[in-house]
């Protein structure tokens, strides 16, 4: 399907993360053949309808729906608690109360309750993933997401939400039926932190949004953005940790996924779907995950130099010991190469 020159455009260079300050391999040459990378066509498994656990939640012991939309009777999506959860909520059995998590130390270490929320949110179509769904329904999964993470704000024992969705066994999905999940924890996560951090630094620095930097360029070069609509980009970043990652911006600055307008939430889903479209019909309906990059629940005032976004990782490439040992990841597809692969029968722009 790919040329092989499309493979050897560059010797190896370290990219530097403008965000993170990490350090990035690209290397090339490093690919030999275009299947070593991506899997040779072939058709999707699908788990039959009978004996599916989302299928009808309530049914399946997964308890009343937190939310539902439009209604519970007639639910397109529903978000339930995750029958087996990373981190649940703790109440104090003699008051009935909610309780913070407590952090201790055991010898050298410290160590903090695994106290938080995790649940799942349930698409209705069982053969329908997020890249299938009418613009209407794509939008309420956004928004129903939106509207549980505003009932987290007001909860002070609560950091962060992480939201995400694996598609297909290679990205971590033991049950085929569409689904997504959103996990509260009490405290920040590294890589979030880091980002933050970085992009904190770089406003301190040259008094402008890094990721708002970012755009921009991308925009000037135009060799690595995959579609554009009124409100949103994606492009493939300059420095990329893996194969064909990509990155979805709301084009108005915005610290906070909550506060995203549904005219906004509808540009950001017209791009999410025109490129998971793309990867599965240009890498051959590899599996991914996405998800989305916010700033924290507490201390709001702080995050205005951050900009939201949601990330797309085909699942390709497997980190072996130089990545592992180091930190630094080789990325073996030049991300403007990758680029020209997803843009090959499509235009980059759309009104």
């Amino acid at each position: 399907m790919f040329h092989v020159s499309y493979f050897m455009l560059h010797n190896s260079e370290l990219r530097k993360d403008i965000v993170s300050g990490d350090w990035i391999v690209i290397s090339p040459q490093r690919a030999k053949r275009p299947h070593d990378l991506i899997r040779k066509p072939q058709k999707r498994k699908k788990a039959p309808i009978k004996g599916c656990p989302f299928e009808d939640p309530q049914k399946t012991t997964h308890g009343e729906p937190i939310l539902a939309y439009p209604n519970k009777k007639n639910w397109q999506v529903q978000i339930v608690q995750n029958k087996y959860p990373v981190f649940v909520p703790w109440k104090n059995s003699n008051v009935g109360v909610h309780v913070c998590a407590s952090a201790f130390q055991k010898g050298p270490y410290w160590v903090v309750d695994g106290r938080g929320y995790h649940d799942l949110v349930i698409t209705r179509d069982h053969y329908k993933n997020f890249a299938h769904l009418s613009k209407h329904q794509a939008v309420m999964v956004l928004k129903i997401m939106q509207d549980r993470y505003k009932m987290f704000l007001n909860d002070s024992c609560l950091a962060y939400t992480s939201i995400f969705h694996n598609w297909g066994p290679k990205a971590g999905a033991s049950i085929y039926h569409p689904h997504y999940q959103i996990i509260t924890l009490p405290v920040v996560p590294p890589d979030v932190q880091h980002s933050l951090k970085g992009s904190a630094q770089y406003f301190q620095r040259y008094k402008k949004c890094v990721h708002c930097v970012m755009i921009d360029w991308e925009k000037k070069s135009r060799s690595r953005i995959i579609y554009e609509n009124k409100g949103a980009i994606v492009f493939i970043p300059f420095v990329s940790r893996e194969p064909f990652e990509l990155r979805i911006f709301p084009k108005k600055h915005s610290s906070f996924f909550e506060d995203a307008t549904k005219e906004n939430l509808k540009w950001v889903v017209d791009a999410l779907q025109k490129v998971l479209i793309l990867i599965e019909k240009r890498l051959n309906d590899i599996d991914y995950n996405f998800f989305i990059h916010t700033s924290p629940l507490r201390n709001k005032n702080k995050y205005y130099h951050y900009h939201w976004h949601i990330e797309v990782l085909p699942k390709i490439s497997v980190s072996a010991g130089f990545e592992l040992g180091t930190g630094i990841e080789i990325t073996v597809i030049d991300p403007d190469v990758a680029a020209k692969i997803l843009k090959q029968s499509q235009s980059t722009n759309s009104s």
